[in-house]
């Protein structure tokens, strides 16, 4: 038994990162082991509020208010007996158990908290990953990213920033453009193109009409010889028909040589124009991992075990993008999907319930239940697996409704079943009082 358990205090499990999967595991062990006294769960997170990664691109696009849909960590740690510290992790002392805080700092600069240290019996690392601009000239300074609310929120205000300049001159130049690139055709990109066309459309109806849904003209860049290149073919096959259909320009088989202010230069000398830029195409997890002295890989990821163990340590767990998870014998590793951080979010809660009682760990084995892709109004398409079903493709509506179901669940897991039918409620009387589009 751990000696954790062996004294009177209650053991302390510490969590770095309230993305998905770290917001799931706080709030299971804050309901099995925090309410019951047997351990203290404590979340830590830089944001003072949560919302799922997957919907970032409808933030983006304005189809989605992200003030309706986050979450606060005071109120969520509240209702489910854990506790919450706002910071940044930018130490970890091993032999101590206890990592070190950043400062919190206000909006002119000026130190509100100062560094501080939280002890720990256990320690896991949800510190989820940012995009991989692959060090590619210009991609910082010139690029947007979608990794956080924030850098969502920003896109969506330089969107309607080129609208409103637009609607706001005296003379009105026929076909004048917005030209917007997105580098990388994963899901977050090819879900953005969609989401900005409808938002065009939106636009059109609400009165900006100077720009019609035609001349926002959108392109997507794939290094890869095909959109979607991590899905089988049979599902990026309909979304690219799809998305031609919309008239989004397609760029594959060669990747961004250079990012300029005013366009995009590919490797096989192409130009793509585009005043604004979206960086959609790999992952990385933080830098500062690689200096916590744990074993990291090539971008960056915790190395663990099976049991998400971080390898040569009994005390430390790391999960989702932020952890390198082998699959099999083959050498490849778990894929950095939502899927994935919520089962490896269940596991651990009962592998650390398991060690509290003295009983042996339960290795992750990924389940791969499908992909779903959600082109805003226009369709959706993806596949399901399972023991029961199979594989089973679907477009249109059905595919759309199993889509949203996906984030019913993610609901489901931090409020419970009533909670979540209510907020569906809500959800569908909001649509009648507010605008279809976010406009500010």
């Amino acid at each position: 038994m751990s000696d954790a358990t062996s004294v009177s205090q209650p053991a302390r499990i510490l969590i770095v990162g309230g993305g998905a999967g770290g917001l799931e595991l706080a709030t299971s062990l804050g309901r099995k082991l925090g309410k019951k006294g047997k351990a203290k769960v404590t979340l830590v997170d830089i944001n003072m509020t949560h919302i799922w990664k997957p919907l970032l691109h409808e933030v983006a696009a304005g189809s989605l208010n992200s003030t309706d849909d986050e979450l606060n960590y005071v109120a969520q740690a509240k209702w489910n007996h854990f506790n919450f510290q706002l910071g940044a992790m930018i130490g970890l002392d091993r032999e101590q158990r206890n990592i070190t805080l950043a400062p919190l700092l206000d909006e002119k600069g000026n130190e509100l908290v100062a560094s501080r240290t939280l002890d720990y019996d256990y320690l896991v690392i949800s510190v989820g990953s940012t995009t991989n601009d692959f060090n590619t000239p210009g991609a910082a300074e010139h690029c947007l990213f979608l990794d956080t609310r924030a850098q969502a929120e920003r896109f969506h205000r330089a969107l309607l920033n080129q609208y409103m300049k637009t609607q706001a001159t005296d003379l009105q130049v026929p076909g004048q453009q917005i030209n917007v690139a997105i580098i990388g055709a994963g899901a977050t990109g090819v879900e953005l193109s969609a989401e900005l066309h409808h938002a065009a459309q939106m636009l059109q109806a609400y009165g900006f009409d100077r720009i019609k849904p035609e001349d926002l003209n959108i392109n997507i860049i794939e290094a890869s010889e095909r959109l979607l290149p991590a899905l089988p073919e049979r599902i990026s096959g309909p979304v690219t028909q799809v998305l031609n259909g919309l008239g989004v320009k397609l760029h594959t088989g060669s990747a961004v040589k250079e990012v300029a202010a005013d366009r995009l230069i590919l490797a096989n000398g192409e130009e793509v124009p585009a005043t604004l830029k979206v960086w959609a195409a790999g992952i990385r997890a933080p830098v500062f991992l690689t200096g916590l002295g744990l074993p990291t890989n090539r971008i960056n990821q915790l190395e663990v075990e099976r049991t998400l163990q971080v390898k040569g340590e009994d005390r430390i767990f790391a999960f989702g993008d932020c952890a390198a998870c082998p699959m099999g014998d083959e050498g490849r590793f778990v894929p950095p999907r939502a899927q994935a951080a919520h089962q490896q979010a269940s596991l651990l809660a009962k592998n650390l319930r398991k060690i509290l009682e003295g009983k042996p760990q339960e290795e992750y084995r990924y389940r791969d239940y499908g992909s779903l892709i959600s082109l805003s109004s226009f369709s959706a398409v993806g596949n399901l697996m399972g023991n029961l079903t199979g594989n089973v493709m679907l477009e249109g509506r059905l595919a759309r409704m199993f889509y949203v179901s996906l984030y019913r669940l993610h609901q489901m897991a931090l409020y419970g079943l009533p909670r979540t039918m209510m907020l569906m409620l809500s959800d569908q009387f909001g649509r009648s009082t507010e605008p279809r589009l976010k406009l500010h």
